[in-house]
């Protein structure tokens, strides 16, 4: 019952944090710390500045957060990654990151939409038709490029109910070193490589928690190379978007 008062407070009921996240960013540039995206982060190869901390955000849901992040860092002169799933694509948003110099991208989902769609239930099944999903990925990766007129160079895989009742996660499907030279991908967001240039991988929580494994204002000074992922649902709530998002996943749970 705690629980289910919490995640109703988190998605309906939460008080506006966007001024907190702002304020977050301030500490960090007053801490000496560049706030970048994870493409210009892989771009300054082996050198990079002493204190970094390198801004993603995960648009599970919800654009018009994301739109007023976004906001927020053009005012500060931050950068980030911004990776948009197919439900949340906003080709105007993408646009007008990428003319200001960060990242909008791909968050890509796959395996948990064809698992889905063809009620596959067993790993075994979904291995031996990964090549249908890789196809499936090209031409959905394509289409975001060609709609938005940008190069995707990194993307981020969303995790799923699926994923977790199936045990195989979206971004297994970028370990085909194949697929991403045929669409020019450098990076995923989680690769262990990149993972390990970090000293800390902080991501936002739902309330109370917030932060998970502490807030960056907590990192600052005792580690030089942060990586902060977030979510717009963690900061503003949007009750038209929280709710088509809670409705869709109740609804795939029944029929899956």
């Amino acid at each position: 019952m705690i629980n289910i008062g919490r995640r109703i407070y988190s998605d309906y009921l939460m008080a506006d944090r966007t001024s907190d996240y702002a304020a977050l960013l301030r500490a960090a540039i007053s801490a000496g710390y560049a706030l970048m995206s994870v493409r210009d982060f892989v771009a300054l190869g082996q050198v990079r500045p002493q204190r970094i901390m390198v801004l993603r955000h995960d648009i599970d849901t919800d654009p018009g957060t994301a739109r007023c992040l976004f906001d927020i860092e053009r005012s500060l002169g931050a950068r980030a990654s911004y990776y948009f799933r197919l439900s949340t694509l906003d080709t105007r948003l993408m646009v007008e990151i990428e003319e200001y110099g960060s990242e909008a991208s791909y968050h890509f989902e796959e395996i948990a939409d064809f698992v889905k769609q063809y009620d596959i239930r067993c790993p075994c099944k979904l291995r031996a038709r990964m090549g249908e999903v890789e196809d499936r990925f090209f031409i959905n990766f394509t289409d975001i490029e060609r709609r938005t007129g940008i190069k995707l160079r990194t993307v981020a895989s969303h995790g799923d109910f699926a994923n977790r009742k199936l045990g195989i996660i979206n971004n297994e499907l970028l370990q085909n070193a194949a697929l991403r030279q045929r669409c020019g991908i450098t990076h995923e967001a989680y690769d262990e490589a990149l993972m390990r240039c970090f000293d800390i991988y902080i991501s936002d929580r739902p309330f109370p928690e917030l932060y998970s494994p502490c807030s960056p204002l907590q990192a600052f000074d005792i580690h030089k190379r942060i990586y902060f992922t977030t979510h717009p649902v963690h900061w503003r709530t949007n009750w038209r978007e929280t709710s088509r998002h809670n409705l869709t996943r109740l609804l795939e749970s029944w029929a899956w």
